[in-house]
């Protein structure tokens, strides 16, 4: 992953805020100078190419979840209880930050950038519980799991922003259904998915 500056942060923060407020992909320099607290200058000396911000920022989005995530795991084998881990660390960081919340409720589904929080360890795992017994699943199905993690991730986190659900109920909630559709006996899903999580480790 690309080690940003601090100025390419606070531009990077800034640029995800007015994303999610907004709904768009693209913003004038004016406006995310302005959230960023920087002049218009230091906007241009920090990005490359600002009509690829968005981009941008959804790839580092990624890339430094999918890292975090893994990071938390130390210690912790089996998918199962990782996997339940994974969905919880996203909805409880959906409640603690709802314009990172509404950024990816609002673009993963249909950016491809983002649809990489699905990959990498969420397959390994997926994998290697389908590997080693403690999930069933058909091979030619992962898509279909990993599309499953997904709409599991987005609609708990959608009811954490409505206000419908807090976070430990819509995570745990969702940890535990996703599980049982891997193939855990209930009783097992719900005592995985209601374990102490561990803190999200902070950005490398």
């Amino acid at each position: 992953m690309a080690v940003l500056t601090p100025a390419q942060q606070r531009i990077h923060a800034a640029a995800l805020k007015l994303f999610a407020e907004r709904g768009v992909t693209q913003v004038n320099v004016s406006d995310l100078a302005q959230a960023a607290g920087v002049a218009r200058g230091t906007i241009y000396n920090n990005l490359s190419n600002p009509d690829g911000l968005f981009e941008e920022v959804a790839a580092q989005f990624a890339e430094d979840m999918n890292l975090r995530i893994t990071a938390s795991f130390q210690g912790i084998t089996d998918p199962a209880q990782r996997m339940a881990n994974g969905v919880r660390l996203y909805v409880r960081r959906v409640h603690e930050e709802p314009h990172w919340g509404r950024f990816i409720t609002r673009f993963a589904p249909s950016n491809a950038a983002l649809q990489r929080v699905w990959q990498g360890q969420p397959v390994v795992d997926m994998m290697a519980g389908l590997q080693s017994g403690r999930f069933h699943f058909r091979p030619e199905q992962l898509p279909s799991t990993v599309s499953l993690l997904a709409g599991a991730v987005l609609g708990a986190s959608v009811l954490v922003l409505e206000g419908i659900k807090t976070w430990r109920e819509a995570g745990s909630d969702a940890a535990e259904l996703l599980l049982v559709a891997l193939g855990l006996p209930r009783a097992e899903a719900r005592e995985l998915a209601a374990a102490e999580l561990p803190p999200l480790p902070p950005s490398s």
